[in-house]
């Protein structure tokens, strides 16, 4: 990882400098070092949230398998590994290709894969490394079977639901995929997988997961070996595990969660909707972006240097945290104040707060997964915002 003047966020005019060599200097934040807007990444959050899953996954005896189409970041990937992940999640098969050169070694594709030559790529892999990937049609299972190599692609078969994404709609079509898939030469059923977050009931996805868990019967004279069933975003993986565990002692199946956003948290859609809400203990928002005010040109309107480029903007806007008057000092809880509107490079804050151009504005996010893919390097602060590493993402 190199800082330069490329990087963004970074306030580097002169020579490159190597990004562990950034972090040994110990900047602030705040002391020149950055230009706005900036979004960092707080790493006793970062830590606390990666323990906290990974103690759930343990008490619960469910394999973790971190979606990290969230991060996309090596050094976050590597962490997650090393807090005891089975394997990692992948969304597409450019991500498994990303995964593969950070060494991970077992990648669980989430998706369906019609991709000649990404399967081509992966049927030389196969043996190299654990791999994973859906499937919930005869059309994928052909696919799979005519780019194989000598040894077969392991494949989930998908249930999915009406209304919603991918994945076999009933009981009757899954146990067809499966079957064919057991007499491809090129193809080996491993297990039943699928996405419960399509749901916004709890009835509603405890229902689906019941079904899942039939499925799973149902296909376990299919499967060779042992089982894996997946399921398990970021906002019901406490009802996976009251209706999924139980299959590890019933069938012997491995279960396998697969939240990705948990890793951040953020202050938003998922401070809302996170199974913390329902449990004993938290998550804790990890990313902040700090942006400077440019102008306050009438009453109750404020505008910060910071847009849709900088933020996430698909659930809810940024939320005003805290100010540094003038852009020094220490930083004061900012109230009073709501982003209404975002722009390629402009956000307009409504309200009263006394903000005045050169304030530094510190915003909390709403969904992380279309936070990260948008900051190249991402610096990570201690609790007194001094950088004490750097985190790049690959996206």
């Amino acid at each position: 990882m190199v800082v330069d003047a490329r990087t963004r966020g970074f306030l580097r005019p002169g020579e490159p400098i190597g990004g562990r060599e950034f972090a040994e200097a110990r900047h602030s934040l705040f002391d020149g070092a950055f230009t706005w807007p900036v979004m960092t990444a707080r790493r006793s959050a970062l830590d606390h949230n990666i323990a906290t899953l990974a103690r759930f996954a343990d008490r619960h005896g469910l394999a973790f398998a971190p979606h990290a189409k969230t991060t996309m970041s090596p050094q976050l990937v590597r962490a997650q590994l090393d807090a005891g992940a089975w394997g990692i999640t992948a969304a597409t098969p450019g991500q498994v290709l990303v995964h593969r050169s950070f060494g991970v070694p077992r990648v669980l594709l989430a998706n369906e894969i019609f991709d000649r030559g990404a399967l081509r790529w992966l049927a030389g892999e196969i043996g190299r490394f654990d791999f994973l990937c859906y499937v919930d049609s005869v059309e994928g299972v052909r696919v799979l079977d005519e780019m194989a190599g000598d040894v077969p692609f392991r494949v989930l078969v998908e249930l999915g639901h009406p209304g919603g994404r991918t994945g076999c709609r009933g009981q009757d079509e899954l146990l067809a995929v499966a079957r064919a898939a057991r007499e491809a030469r090129g193809t080996e059923p491993a297990g039943v997988a699928g996405y419960e977050g399509t749901h916004h009931e709890a009835a509603e996805v405890r229902g689906f997961l019941r079904d899942l868990a039939r499925a799973a019967r149902t296909l376990a004279p299919e499967v060779a070996g042992p089982m894996v069933v997946s399921a398990g975003g970021s906002s019901w993986f406490d009802l996976v595990a009251e209706e999924l565990a139980p299959l590890t002692g019933e069938l012997g199946a491995t279960v396998v969660l697969r939240s990705g956003a948990y890793i951040a948290h953020d202050d938003g859609y998922y401070r809302e909707r996170t199974p913390y809400n329902r449990l004993e203990g938290e998550l804790r928002p990890a990313l902040e972006v700090w942006a400077q005010v440019l102008s306050a040109p009438e009453p109750g309107l404020v505008l910060v240097g910071m847009g849709k480029r900088d933020v996430p903007h698909d659930i809810h806007l940024p939320f005003p945290r805290a100010v540094r008057r003038g852009g020094r000092g220490p930083a004061e809880p900012l109230t009073g104040v709501t982003v209404v509107k975002v722009q390629d490079q402009h956000a307009y804050l409504d309200g009263d707060a006394g903000l005045r151009p050169g304030d530094l504005v510190s915003f909390g996010l709403s969904h992380p997964c279309t936070a990260f893919d948008k900051w190249r390097v991402i610096p990570v602060v201690d609790d007194d915002d001094i950088v004490i590493d750097l985190i790049n993402t690959c996206f």
